[in-house]
């Protein structure tokens, strides 16, 4: 059976397809599995802002969660978990290290930029001024 004409190109169009949509997703598999790694410490990245975000639990106030949430969500819908969990986790980790009583805006407004990347740092700054929050404060992060 010889393949010819518009079958063949049909065939190679899904090959091309499919082996393309299993290389993007390989990728974001593998990406996950080396964040899953454990460092030197013996706990991965992954592992620290979870325990984080579990320490800090009760420093949250429902308004800074819901104003994390707002925060958030430019990001698309499918990686805004991820974002958040990471987001809280460096949240997390700046008030155990500065041990404050309760996470405020400053604190938010920190761990915020300093767990996002550069490439988003403008989206920030749009949306904190649509909030009517001032970055000036926090123009050395942004760097």
């Amino acid at each position: 059976m010889v393949l010819s004409g518009w079958f063949l190109w049909f065939i190679l169009f899904w090959v091309v397809v499919l082996i393309s949509l299993m290389g993007i997703g390989g990728f974001f598999m593998f990406r996950k599995f080396l964040k899953r790694l454990p460092k030197q410490d013996g706990k991965s990245d992954m592992d620290w802002e979870e325990y984080y975000v579990e320490k800090t639990q009760k420093l949250w106030t429902p308004d800074k969660k819901s104003l994390l949430d707002e925060l958030v969500s430019p990001v698309p819908e499918l990686f805004r978990d991820v974002a958040r969990q990471k987001i809280a986790g460096k949240i997390g980790e700046i008030a155990l290290k500065e041990r404050v009583k309760k996470i405020d805006l400053d604190v938010l407004i920190r761990g915020y930029i300093m767990a996002t990347p550069k490439r988003d740092h403008k989206f920030l700054k749009k949306k904190l001024a649509e909030m009517n929050i001032d970055a000036t404060p926090y123009e050395h992060l942004f760097l």
